[in-house]
């Protein structure tokens, strides 16, 4: 399983990289308002034309650059904040650990959707760099309880207890004893959150607030075939299975890479 979906992976980041040079036009490019719009799939355009005579393919290949672009952005911003975040709460504790684990429940408390609609609708429009600082932003939240658990454990063993011992500056346990030790759980969090923020574009975008036209991701394509679903099917059906597909490999790369970093679960479920 981790081998088939980093397969998969890497075929859609070959696929979003070289966009420019696979794409036969260009994704914005209207090719014949009258005699190709809403076009249904055919040899000359597999993935067919919307309603703006638009080849899908094109638009497909372009908006996996902007989709995963988005999510793995974002998620590595998350990723990184929430691992500060939780390895200076967890290795300082006491007084500055409740503090900080109290603003990080406050936060906790704002459904992160709704945060989302209210910013991006406050600021409009959201330009591609802003949208993926607001979702990475507002998704370290669980990360930073992950590895603030990791640090209370890791902290207490006899390698940072020795290094502590002989003098070691707390800068420098943090980054060559602790930080090393908490990465793993990390790594599988963040594989799992980029299919969370490939669905929480695309959401976005079907609302209107995500990637705004004319700019292709999934999300705003298949915003632009929902309405006619029943007739021109095809707008909507090419970029739901892209996501469909990308999410599920995201997810499965995450949880076997959790069972090759923890094989003791691996050992614990099996059991069960």
């Amino acid at each position: 399983m981790l081998w088939w979906s980093l397969a998969f992976i890497v075929l859609l980041c070959l696929l979003a990289v070289f966009a420019p040079l696979l794409a036969p036009y260009s994704p914005n490019e209207q090719l014949d308002i009258v005699a190709l719009k809403s076009q249904p799939p055919s040899f000359a355009h597999p993935f067919g034309t919307d309603q703006y005579s638009r080849d899908l393919l094109s638009r497909m290949l372009f908006g996996a650059r902007i989709s995963l672009s988005i999510a793995m952005l974002a998620v590595l911003l998350a990723a990184t904040v929430g691992t500060a975040y939780g390895l200076i709460s967890g290795y300082l504790g006491g007084r500055i650990d409740s503090i900080m684990m109290r603003i990080l429940d406050a936060f906790l408390a704002i459904p992160r959707v709704l945060l989302l609609i209210a910013l991006l609708a406050l600021w409009s429009p959201v330009p591609l760099a802003a949208l993926i600082a607001i979702i990475g932003f507002t998704g370290w939240f669980e990360v930073s309880r992950l590895v603030r658990a990791e640090v209370l454990t890791v902290k207490q063993r006899e390698y940072v207890v020795a290094a502590r011992a002989l003098g070691a500056p707390g800068m420098r346990i943090v980054w060559r004893h602790v930080l090393p030790n908490v990465l793993n759980p990390v790594l599988v969090a963040a594989a799992l959150g980029v299919g969370n923020v490939i669905i929480l574009e695309a959401g976005l975008s079907y609302l209107g607030i995500g990637a705004r036209a004319p700019t292709a991701s999934w999300g705003s394509i298949f915003y632009d075939g929902s309405d006619a679903f029943q007739v021109t099917w095809w707008i909507a059906l090419f970029p739901g299975l892209a996501i469909i597909m990308t999410v599920l490999a995201f997810n499965s790369f995450g949880s076997a890479l959790r069972d090759i970093l923890d094989p003791h679960q691996l050992a614990g479920d099996k059991a069960r």
